[in-house]
């Protein structure tokens, strides 16, 4: 594709916080050409209207009505859950080189019972379900140009998976010792914050949830299991901060035999050595998600602790770029042969 040519691009899902990230980072991509900008209320409105930080004049908010599906090369979705996979399902064929990328949980979990236990939604793409890559980039980055359909990863999943996956298939911790704790901006539980949580003071106070049935366990389980071939043992306790955006995850490890926290640090250090977005950081190094904000990377470091082979990875990542957003545009430039960090920082 010529240096010259930019893609058709479609976002479906404008105004919520992730397609109003997606649709100020597209806005900026050299090869990107955002034709509609879509959503089911406040139609006629300028994006603007709902984000000042979207300078550039772009299509006014319309109906999914509006797209010309085949004059588009490539639709983001950021809808509900459920939402997505019938879009899709409705077009996948009209458009043999349209691209899809989808911000939701439809299609992460490739058994399609247990989608629709975990998230009560009967699934009606299940014949895409194969057609479809959850895609991870520093994990999927050489098969992602054989699919149409993307699978974004969740936030959560994505700042446990970059440090663990590496170690686990190193066989440099034990498998059945790891203990997950993580924090995210209130961001991540989007719009309407109120009207999913009844904890009193949410915006100014700490909030533990769904410490046993999160439904992002599945999707790293199923990731565990296909990186590592195994049955992996983990817990998982998600947290909400009074802070907007930003996720810290601490993840709490047993060493196997003659590990040290060196030989961990070392070797992410070597399974990211050619990642644009991943940043170890030095040994015993303090980390917080304020290096990361508004920003596609991801900053790891490796701690000890007074207790003989017991460790404690930190992760960070933006719960709205590299756990959503900037996630989605590094995938788009790998489908489309781009550079991998163009439009992202």
């Amino acid at each position: 594709m010529s240096k010259h040519i930019k893609i058709n691009t479609a976002v479906i899902g404008a105004t919520g916080y992730t397609g109003l990230d997606l649709i100020l980072m597209l806005s900026k991509h050299p090869r990107v050409k955002i034709t509609n900008l879509c959503a089911t209320k406040k139609i006629g409105k300028n994006i603007n209207y709902f984000d000042k930080r979207i300078k550039k004049k772009l299509p006014n908010i319309s109906s999914v009505n509006k797209i010309d599906w085949n004059k588009i090369d490539i639709v983001f979705l950021s809808l509900p859950n459920g939402e997505a996979q019938k879009l899709i399902s409705r077009y996948y064929l009209k458009n043999l080189n349209l691209k899809f990328i989808d911000l939701s949980a439809d299609f992460r979990i490739k058994n399609s019972k247990l989608y629709e236990k975990v998230y009560n939604i009967r699934h009606k793409a299940k014949n895409l379900a194969d057609k479809a890559l959850y895609s991870l980039p520093e994990l999927s980055k050489d098969e992602i140009q054989n699919y149409r359909i993307i699978s974004n990863p969740g936030c959560y999943p994505t700042s446990i998976q970059i440090p663990l996956i590496p170690l686990i298939k190193k066989k440099l911790i034990n498998k059945n010792k790891i203990t997950i704790d993580s924090k995210s901006g209130y961001s991540g539980a989007g719009k309407n914050l109120e009207n999913k949580f009844t904890h009193k003071n949410l915006y100014s106070s700490v909030f533990a949830y769904s410490t046993k049935y999160h439904r992002h366990i599945y999707e790293i389980e199923q990731q565990f299991k296909k990186y590592l071939n195994e049955n992996i043992s983990f817990t998982f306790n998600p947290h909400l901060l009074p802070t907007f955006r930003g996720i810290l995850t601490s993840i709490y490890v047993h060493g196997n035999k003659n590990t040290s926290a060196n030989t961990l640090r070392k070797c992410l250090l070597n399974f990211y050595k050619n990642s644009k977005f991943i940043k170890i950081l030095s040994l015993n190094e303090s980390l917080g998600s304020g290096n990361v904000l508004n920003t596609n990377k991801c900053e790891i470091s490796v701690c000890e602790t007074r207790v003989k082979n017991k460790y404690v990875i930190f992760s960070a990542i933006d719960n709205l770029v590299k756990g959503a957003s900037g996630q989605a545009i590094q995938n788009m430039n790998i489908m489309f042969r781009f550079p991998e960090k163009l439009g992202l920082k």
